[in-house]
């Protein structure tokens, strides 16, 4: 069994990985949390009987300490990934970070240069890899069940309750304050991509924008708050009433208020950022875009993600030189279809936990890496840099209106950091 101490008791650390530790105490036990949220960090504490002396209210009062375990599982906002990995790496610690690494290239790369020099597993939560459905396309692919791969047609469709959920009204909401759009929500995707082709991705291009969710676009009768009289409320569907205001424990609603009572949500929605109207919020990342990349084998990706669908799935097509795959992932589907004219359905095994299963399983592996004392796995850091460079390069020319060079980006990233 291995020990582990988490910081970040929010949504992914308490309710993603967390219950991993509940499930399996054989493999992994948590003896101390990070979280400056108080209600939180008691809560988490409350799950793991962690004790009074192992709860701060820092991962800097957590990192004073002489090392406490074996493993560490950094879940903060992602503009607060950097410094508790690099001195975690330096310390000693082995590592399970979540996506995406950080919003800035240069830390990026210093991170994934850090966990090599020490020898340190830093592991990426890039849960998507790690489910029977991708694992299943992944195989096909090696297999060459549709020859060689030439194109990709690959869409993110988040689902217009998410993406005010989470990048209008939420953390991610302004690429300021965390991550661009590209690389908060579908750095999955460029990770997937990345991974299914298997080879470098050369040059990228991308177009998108803000174009719905703004003051402009606010009905007649909008107020800054959907509990205060708005007049479009009730026809409104992005009416936070609809979504929050009723006495559900998961997620999103339990991110208004950790208490499932109607007087708690009333509160939230009143005082929080969860109940301000959509078209009267501090936004800025996108709701649509494309990206088109070009990979060294000459394969070519058009990648799509758009906000405006009913609901979340990731949909695709993998056209090669024998026939194609067509992917539904919410639907747990993957059809084959030869140019032989042979047509075979594949539904991949159903797994349990978040993210279709990548949740419980890419712990699983953390807990075995750790405990075998290795620095690399299925989506460390080295790996998973890569297709960060692609979201930020993509988000580059999608502000220039560029091409961009995928090695020119990172040798300029990699010039920075030197002078970080």
């Amino acid at each position: 069994m291995i020990h582990a101490a988490l910081i970040g008791a929010g949504a992914r650390g308490r309710t993603s990985y967390g219950p991993y530790a509940l499930k399996n105490p054989r493999e992994i036990k948590f003896v101390a949390v990070a979280e400056p949220d108080e209600q939180k960090r008691e809560l988490f504490a409350s799950q793991h009987q962690i004790p009074p002396e192992r709860q701060y209210a820092s991962w800097e009062q957590m990192l004073e300490q002489p090392q406490l375990c074996e493993a560490l599982l950094i879940c903060t906002a992602d503009e607060l990934h950097f410094a508790p990995t690099m001195q975690g790496l330096q310390q000693g610690y082995h590592i399970l970070l979540e996506k995406p690494m950080s919003p800035r290239p240069e830390e990026v790369w210093l991170m994934a240069e850090e966990a090599r020099k020490r020898r340190r597993l830093l592991l990426i939560g890039h849960v998507l890899r790690y489910t029977p459905f991708f694992r299943a396309l992944k195989q096909l692919i090696n297999e060459h069940r549709i020859g060689r791969i030439i194109n990709i047609q690959w869409t993110e469709h988040v689902a217009y309750w998410h993406q005010a959920h989470s990048y209008v009204r939420g953390n991610w909401r302004n690429s300021d304050q965390s991550s661009p759009m590209i690389l908060a929500k579908s750095c999955h995707d460029t990770d997937l991509i990345r991974w299914l082709v298997g080879e470098p991705c050369e040059q990228v291009s991308s177009f998108g924008g803000l174009t719905h969710f703004k003051p402009e676009n606010a009905p007649e009768g909008s107020t800054e708050r959907c509990i205060e009289g708005c007049a479009v409320e009730s026809s409104c569907p992005y009416s936070a009433l609809k979504l929050y205001y009723n006495e559900r424990e998961h997620w999103p609603q339990y991110m208004v208020s950790l208490e499932p009572t109607l007087e708690a949500r009333k509160k939230g929605l009143e005082e929080g950022i969860y109940g301000r109207c959509v078209y009267h919020c501090d936004n800025n990342v996108v709701d649509h875009q494309v990206v088109n990349m070009r990979f060294r084998n000459e394969t070519t990706v058009s990648f799509t993600m758009v906000a405006f669908s009913v609901e979340g799935n990731r949909t695709f097509n993998i056209k090669g030189t024998e026939g194609e795959i067509e992917g539904d992932f919410k639907n747990n589907r993957l059809e084959i279809k030869s140019f032989s004219g042979r047509k075979e359905v594949i539904v991949p095994e159903v797994a349990e936990s978040g993210h279709g299963g990548g949740d419980h399983r890419l712990m699983k592996e953390f807990v075995q890496l750790v405990s075998q004392g290795a620095n690399t796995g299925e989506t460390s850091a080295l790996q998973s840099a890569e297709s960060h460079m692609i979201a930020f390069a993509s988000e580059q020319s999608r502000i220039s209106g560029k091409t961009v060079s995928l090695q020119e980006y990172m040798e300029e990233v990699r010039r920075k950091a030197v002078g970080h």
